[in-house]
């Protein structure tokens, strides 16, 4: 869960609009408005699931304007000890969500997911993030490499930070099969009901739940 008793709840919802951790910005190839999410801005021991609450409903919400939208969730870089809030309040949060907003959610575009985070979906989404609007667990594409975000979203309109532009020059140079995954859909195989998951992949891999 998140620590947030050094913030009052006002000062806890001034530092989420000065991170600027969501924002809505550009526009998809099907010209629906972008919800973009920086993950790395995200202070956890500083910011509590209300206060995310509270933001969303008054500030992004509104600015949807009850339209058809996609997301771009920056992964890049992000620390679970640094920015990741809990399962219960990633839960909690997305349980705030209005149904109506989740059904306008188009996809979810999920950029530079680590392994332990593509695993973690992978066999717990469909828990977390299910529910009305079909789910996000079900909208979840993720984007391995800048490049390939461009095929669903509009390079003109949205900034994306430099460090993800330096984690990806990274990517390139150390190759590795990240580069070849492109954009891919988050469901695993499925089997009788239940995902199948590949864990050959990442043997060679710690199994703690990094980000």
């Amino acid at each position: 869960m998140i620590s947030s008793t050094q913030l009052s709840q006002s000062e806890q919802e001034e530092l989420i609009k000065q991170l600027e951790i969501f924002k809505i910005q550009g526009r998809d190839k099907r010209s629906r408005p972008i919800l973009l999410v920086i993950g790395k801005r995200f202070p956890a021991a500083l910011v509590g699931v209300d206060a995310l609450k509270k933001h969303l409903r008054d500030e992004i919400i509104p600015g949807l304007g009850g339209r058809p939208f996609s997301v771009v969730y920056v992964h890049t870089a992000v620390s679970r000890g640094e920015n990741f809030p809990g399962v219960a309040a990633l839960k909690s949060l997305y349980d705030a969500v209005p149904d109506s907003v989740r059904e306008n959610m188009g996809t979810f575009y999920f950029l530079h997911p680590g392994i332990q985070s593509r695993l973690f979906l992978a066999t717990f989404g469909r828990f977390i993030f299910s529910g009305g609007g079909g789910g996000l667990y079900c909208k979840v594409k993720y984007v391995n490499r800048v490049e390939f975000l461009w095929s669903g979203v509009r390079r003109s309109g949205i900034e994306l930070p430099e460090f993800v532009y330096e984690v990806d020059e990274e990517m390139e140079e150390r190759g590795g099969p990240t580069v070849d995954y492109g954009m891919e859909s988050d469901h695993p195989r499925v089997v009788n009901g239940e995902p199948v998951i590949d864990y050959s992949a990442v043997s060679s891999y710690s199994m703690r739940w990094i980000a």
